[in-house]
Formats: C-alpha cells, structure tokens, sequence
C-alpha cells in the first residue's frame, strides 16, 4: 500500500526516514501522525528505531541501506552508533563510512541486490558499499543529475525515477536494476522522489502533498498490495495483507 505522511511542517518523508525489508530508521521528533502511519504498518514486522546520525534528524538523507546493512557517516557518535547496533537486528550490519560526501542518503540509492552512486564517490567506499550491503556497485547518474538517491527511489520490486529521465535512460537503468522503472514525482510534481518517499517492497511512504495520480504511479510501479512480504513474517503478514485489502477497497482512508 503506498500512504502519505508529514513530518511535522515537511512533506519530505525520504528526509526524515529510511526504510528497508528488515529495518526502519526514524527522525526523533514530536510528530505524531509521522511516526503513527509506520508503527501502524511495521511494528509488527520489523523494527522501528527513532534515532539522530550526527545529532541531527535527518536520518533518511544521512544514511543509506539495505535488508543486510546499514551505511552512517564518520560524524555519527559513539552513542548513537550503540543505539543503531542494539536496535537492528543482529543480521544487519551497521558501518561508518569516511567519505566526503557524507550525505550518504543523497549518493546512494540501493535494493538488496544493487547500489546505484555517485559518480565521484571514493573507491573505497565503493567497496564499503558493496561488502555491507551485499550489492552489485554501478556509478550513475539520473537524469543527468548525480545525486542518485536523491533522485530515485527504489526497491526490490520497481523504481521511481526523475520525471525528466529519458526513455532511453530509463530502459538502461532497468536492464542494469532488473527491475521495472518509470519517471515521476511526488509532492504535487516535484522530481526529488527520493527526498519526498521511501519504499520496500510492500510499503510505501510519500509526502501528504502528493496527488492521487501520483500515489497510483507508486502503488503500481513498485507493486504494492500485491503480496510481495518478508519471509517469515507469520500471522503478522496475514494480519498486514487483510488491512492492506482494506484499504485498498476504501474501508479504511489511508490519509493522516
């Protein structure tokens, strides 16, 4: 199911969130619509961790990651470093990355299969990303734009690109991610689509200014609702898919 949020004054939901199959990183903060639409969704499936990366809230443009691991810049503290660790599950691994572009939600776009980054993202690092995420490393760009991860969103099941991506681009892409993409927005037309959602492949989150056509767009490129959940996920998953059906036959508004 594709839902819309707010974070406090923000419609920039990718700014304030990450969001993977096994995980969920929050921005600490006082909105409670922000953190209710999630709990209502994942509390029972994984684990939703309110946090701060470098003492700030933007955890979603900070840190990138996927089902295996987790990637935070070096300015990340001692204590909130513990706190990722105690709260993740013990399968994920969390890593500092020392990179110059330390906005590494802004560099990074990535599934649990492959990582698209920035051109000019350090070798090493590179090799950070592909060993803790466990990922095929491609540098890109979209649209012409080289902030990958601020200008897709993607997951397993499909990929949001910047509404200016070419055809061609597109189609590139798509062989290189194996999955299907197509280009749009959210937020009443902005392309930044991976500031203003986040997805994992039977959820996604987007800003509460964006139009119903848009939500479509998400809701079908990404195939939410059509019972793509995690393995293991027992009678909490049934639980999920009956709610998700729910609100797909409008039995329950899906606006907060």
């Amino acid at each position: 199911m594709a839902l819309r949020a707010s974070f406090e004054a923000s419609h920039e939901i990718g700014v304030f969130a990450t969001l993977t199959n096994s995980y969920c990183l929050l921005a600490l903060g006082t909105s409670t619509n922000f953190h209710s639409v999630f709990e209502a969704e994942l509390a029972d499936l994984i684990p939703l961790v309110p946090c701060t990366i470098a003492g700030t809230r933007i955890v979603g443009r900070l840190t990138a990651g996927n089902k295996n691991g987790l990637l935070v810049p070096t300015t990340t503290t001692d204590q909130e470093l513990q706190h990722l660790r105690n709260s993740l599950p013990e399968k994920v691994t969390v890593k500092r990355v020392e990179e110059r572009l330390s906005a590494l939600g802004n560099v990074i776009v990535s599934n649990d299969h492959v990582a698209l980054v920035h051109p000019d993202l350090e070798r090493e690092t590179e090799e950070i990303i592909a060993d803790t995420l466990g990922v095929e490393v491609f540098r890109q760009t979209i649209a012409g734009n080289v902030l990958t991860g601020s200008y897709m969103s993607l997951s397993n099941q499909g990929g949001l690109v910047h509404p200016k991506t070419s055809i061609q681009d597109q189609d590139e892409l798509s062989s290189l991610l194996q999955v299907p993409l197509v280009a749009g927005s959210v937020n009443r037309g902005s392309p930044v689509v991976g500031g203003g959602m986040v997805v994992n492949d039977w959820l996604g989150v987007c800003g509460m200014d964006t139009t119903a056509t848009e939500l479509s767009v998400v809701e079908s490129v990404f195939r939410l609702g059509e019972g793509n959940m995690p393995a293991g996920v027992g009678e909490a998953g049934a639980d999920l898919e009956k709610r998700m059906q729910g609100k797909k036959e409008g039995i329950v508004e899906s606006f907060y």
